[in-house]
């Protein structure tokens, strides 16, 4: 099989999507360490790969594919044994679009809008109005959440997506199981999965562990 590799960063969300995904499909990636914060994407070598300086990128034998919702979909349509995780049938396509969207444009964007000010700002705080942003789309996602999985009956890679976000706010911005239990039932059926610890389960405390002793560093300097 044609060597695939992944430029990416565990405790990033997006990569770790890309990650449970090719462990759904079992494949087996070469993984390259982009350090974030050293500005290893903004290397001449990177910009190269991708002028949008953003990881993950894949490398699929000299076939570059940017951006974690793109790699999914490119990896399900070519190496998947079915569709299963990203269906052809147009409406459950569709669905499964809708919440590749809602995690891009709603999870992802207001947990970055709160990890992005401790990372790369120096702030130690926290603006209650990001917080209750973050909560609103907690109980999207728990409204959302009428089926087992984010996009009906099956698993699909809508929900590495969503996983990935939410295993990594959480340990930020408390969501509460007595408020979201769709939400907590839901991660229980991930964390089933014989690879999820792995591909997610770490990355995603760790994340979480990781803005919050930044905040406190931040606030002594």
């Amino acid at each position: 099989m044609t060597k695939l590799v992944l430029y990416t960063l565990h405790l990033s969300p997006p990569c770790r999507a890309v990650e449970l995904t090719a462990k759904a499909l079992g494949l087996e990636l070469e993984q390259k360490n982009i350090n974030l914060l050293a500005g290893d994407h903004l290397t001449p070598e990177f910009m190269k790969l991708n002028p949008q300086h953003t990881i993950p990128v894949l490398d699929d034998d000299g076939t570059i594919i940017t951006e974690s919702h793109a790699i999914m979909i490119y990896l399900v349509t070519k190496y998947g044994k079915d569709d299963t995780l990203y269906p052809k049938d147009p409406v459950q396509q569709a669905r499964v679009n809708a919440a590749l969207h809602f995690e891009s444009g709603v999870l992802f964007a207001r947990m970055r809008f709160i990890f992005e000010r401790i990372f790369f700002y120096g702030k130690s705080d926290i603006p209650e109005d990001r917080v209750e942003y973050v909560q609103k789309s907690y109980r999207l996602l728990e409204d959302t959440l009428k089926d087992d999985f984010v996009a009906g009956s099956n698993m699909t890679i809508a929900d590495f997506s969503c996983i990935s976000t939410i295993s990594s706010i959480m340990g930020v911005v408390p969501l509460e199981q007595s408020e979201h239990p769709r939400i907590y039932e839901w991660i229980d059926r991930l964390k089933q999965l014989p690879y999820y610890e792995e591909a997610n389960g770490g990355g995603g405390t760790d994340l979480g562990k990781f803005v919050l002793a930044k905040k406190e560093e931040n606030a002594k300097a």
